[in-house]
């Protein structure tokens, strides 16, 4: 069964999550890392836990969750896979960086596509791509039925949902994302969002103020 450890890293506490089975393969999601330490502390979970990366996925290519990018690639020599729609905002980091006065070494560029027609393999797992634009145009979430969690990126969070005010974001894209695509998960699905902690389906079917 797949296994989550999250981290919260630069200055935007973005979560970068690594996805892991008993067998030692792994995924790296939205690595964020900012600074040596953030790199030294992921590297270290890896390699204190025997942990070989197969894939560097991103959610959406927003500034905060592509930080680390070149750096897992060069590490693990890891290609980048992402949604075809998010490659403009990949290329939008440097300008996003220099926006909020922040250092930046560009990304490695998406190399390969993927879409809710795929599926991610990992070893006797697999985790179902979930097409989730409205916060970002090409976001995904990633399902994983027998564990019981979906990586979700920013589409949702504790109480409360992504922006839609950055480029190529649409607020009831956004909300119809959620209601078709993850609010159809099961509700004891725990959700692991791009910020914040970790919540459920079911709570956030409940409680969450923008679906009352």
């Amino acid at each position: 069964m797949l296994k989550v450890q999250a981290f919260t890293f630069n200055p935007f506490s973005e979560n970068t999550y690594v996805v892991y089975n008993d067998q030692g393969d792994g995924i790296i999601f939205d690595p964020g890392t900012y600074t040596a330490y953030d790199e030294q502390e992921l590297t270290n979970f890896m390699t204190s836990n025997g942990i070989t990366p197969r894939y560097l996925i991103n959610t959406h290519c927003h500034i905060d969750h592509i930080f680390g990018n070149t750096y897992v690639a060069e590490k693990y020599q890891l290609e980048l896979y992402a949604h075809m729609n998010e490659v403009k905002i990949l290329e939008m980091g440097t300008t996003s960086s220099t926006m909020y006065g922040l250092q930046y070494y560009p990304s490695v560029k998406i190399v390969n596509f993927i879409d809710e027609k795929d599926m991610i393999i990992l070893g006797k797992d697999q985790l179902q791509i979930l097409f989730t634009p409205g916060h970002s145009p090409g976001s995904l979430s990633f399902y994983n039925a027998e564990a019981g969690f979906v990586i979700s990126g920013d589409v949702l969070f504790q109480g409360s949902i992504g922006r839609s005010d950055l480029p190529g974001g649409d607020h009831e894209t956004l909300l119809a994302s959620i209601r078709t695509q993850l609010f159809t998960l099961p509700e004891h699905t725990v959700v692991y969002s791009g910020h914040g902690p970790a919540t459920d389906i079911g709570t956030e079917k409940r409680f969450n103020p923008f679906f009352r």
